[in-house]
This record gives C-alpha cells, sequence and structure tokens, in this order.
C-alpha cells in the first residue's frame, strides 16, 4: 500500500510541474483546487495529506507564517511549491485556507 501512495504523490508531482501553469491573478481557491485538492480534498478533509480544517487537522492553530512556509518551502511529504507559485499566490492559498477554518 505504501508504493502505491509514493506512485500517486509522485505522479500528483509531475503533473503540477509538467501540467498547464496556474494563472497569475488566480484565486486562492482556484489555486489550492488545482493544485492542493489532489493530496488534500477539494473540501480540504485529507486524503493523501493530511486534513487542513477540522478536530484532527493541526492547521487551524498554526500561525499563517507556519502554513506559508510549509507551502513554499514543503515540509516531510509535503513538497515545496515556492517554485511553482509566486510568493503572492501562496498569500493566496495560505488565505483561503485560514478562510476555511471556521466553515
Amino acid at each position: 500500500m505504501g508504493s502505491i501512495r509514493v506512485l500517486l504523490v509522485v505522479a500528483s508531482l509531475l503533473f503540477v510541474a509538467c501540467g498547464p501553469g496556474i494563472e497569475e491573478d488566480a484565486t486562492g481557491q482556484d489555486i489550492y483546487l488545482q493544485i492542493c485538492a489532489r493530496c488534500h480534498a477539494d473540501n480540504l478533509s485529507g486524503g493523501l495529506g493530511p486534513a487542513l480544517v477540522g478536530e484532527d487537522s493541526p492547521t487551524p492553530d498554526r500561525p499563517q507564517t507556519y502554513i506559508l512556509q510549509t507551502i513554499r518551502s514543503g515540509l516531510g511529504r509535503m513538497p515545496a511549491f515556492g517554485g511553482t507559485l509566486s510568493d503572492d499566490q501562496i498569500q493566496r492559498v495560505t488565505d483561503y485556507i485560514i478562510s476555511q477554518q471556521d466553515v
């Protein structure tokens, strides 16, 4: 089961790297759905990656700088997106994730 998970992560990363680029003015939600939802689910409930909302998620307790840095530089199995997304895009997707904490 572990090797299938690794293959899915690698395939997702290749798609992000080789797929169509993200529009520079895309909303945080658009960016999330195009890049993050593959691992964290459309509703941020988790999948290959951890949930980003809900009681079981550590995200609501994390400062904004932690989320920004994790998206920019990666952490553990989470790949870095600093080379894929601009700082402004990273800020927008971070703002979107934070906005979904109390929904």
